[in-house]
């Protein structure tokens, strides 16, 4: 079975790369068909891949800055060839849902969601507190870029959604059904720590749509040790808001985020994720999860379980949440029996069965 793998865009590391490389793992002699990729941001053993890049990966700026260039991502990914291929998987946040194939090639699309920015506007632009002038010109594009996604839905054959959120806007967006695989987690590299710490943990970029700001007012009025590890455009102003509690870590290296994660009091999620793959580490490493309750938080976040939820977006739910939440009521066992059911290896049999169900028929 000839098959290629098609992803938006490679110049950084986050849930969607993690997704991508199990693909790989799973179709490792398939061909990875981008729009662009900036070879010295990712990990270094995917220079063994085949990537095969579109004419944006030639325009100036373009691997730091994808964004400027986003009108032109529908014309990059229709104008790669896949008549050869019996199967094609995209792993769509953004445009590449909208390759063209033909009646004889399979098209499933790994649906991370609908593009953010074209059916959520408004949200999208306060939580990325966008400028005046990209609010301006952004626009005007938008009724085309919704046009052309609908109709780019209609081109796959099966979706799969990676969450009931995700599921939900699948079917009011492009009105199509969906089924729920939860993107991997590898769950063997996260163990419980025999010694917890006296702090709370934040790990991923500091953007401001993770509403990390949030955080920081909390544990300011709560004084409490918050520990931030990860790096991101919103630093700067993050640290300037931050107390001597709030200790940034920028970038931790992979190895030592399991250890990190396992001796935290308990993990911290503000932001509404599509999913998160952060928090089902920290639980396979036997730590509970303080979230808020939306999007993939309410597929993975059980309360008094294995964790607790808070239901607004707001500095005195995040406060409330953590007084009355105690880490040491969760049973560590059960943390990790239950990131276990969204391990690598399920994700894997998963999709394994789902692509050869569709393949046969």
């Amino acid at each position: 079975m000839k098959t290629a793998l098609v992803h938006d865009w490679l110049n950084q590391i986050g849930g969607a790369e993690d997704v991508l490389e199990a693909l790989v793992n799973l179709y490792p002699t398939a061909p990875v068909y981008t729009s662009l990729y900036a070879r010295q941001e990712m990990p270094t053993h995917w220079q063994q891949w085949d990537i095969r890049t579109s004419f944006i990966d030639r325009l100036p700026f373009a691997r730091k800055w994808q964004q400027i260039y986003f009108p032109l991502y529908p014309f990059a990914f229709e104008r790669f060839d896949f008549r050869d291929y019996d199967l094609v998987v995209s792993n769509k946040s953004g445009f590449d849902h909208g390759i063209i194939t033909g009646p004889e090639t399979t098209h499933i699309c790994y649906c991370l969601t609908p593009t953010r920015y074209v059916w959520r506007y408004t949200q999208y632009a306060e939580q990325e507190q966008l400028g005046w002038l990209t609010r301006k010109i952004l626009p005007p594009f938008l009724t085309f870029l919704r046009q052309w996604d609908r109709l780019a839905a209609d081109r796959v054959d099966h979706f799969i959604a990676i969450s009931q959120a995700v599921r939900r806007r699948i079917a009011k967006i492009y009105r199509r059904e969906s089924t729920i695989i939860y993107p991997p987690v590898d769950t063997s590299r996260y163990v419980p720590s025999n010694r917890v710490e006296d702090y709370y943990l934040m790990v991923g970029r500091l953007v401001p749509y993770r509403r990390i700001d949030l955080l920081i007012e909390a544990f300011n009025r709560l004084d409490r040790p918050l520990y931030i590890a990860g790096n991101g455009r919103d630093r700067e102003r993050l640290e300037a808001m931050a107390g001597p509690n709030i200790k940034f870590l920028g970038y931790v290296p992979e190895a030592d985020l399991p250890d990190l994660m396992a001796r935290s009091r308990a993990f911290m999620w503000p932001g509404e994720e599509d999913f998160g793959i952060a928090p089902l580490q920290a639980m396979a490493g036997g730590r509970p999860v303080i979230a808020y309750a939306a999007g993939g938080a309410l597929d993975t976040v059980i309360p008094g379980k294995t964790g607790a939820l808070f239901a607004e977006q707001s500095v005195p739910a995040i406060i409330e949440a953590v007084e009355s939440f105690d880490p040491d009521s969760v049973d560590t066992a059960v943390l990790r029996r239950h990131a276990e059911q969204f391990d690598t290896a399920v994700f894997n049999q998963k999709m394994t069965a789902f692509i050869q169900q569709k393949m046969d028929k």
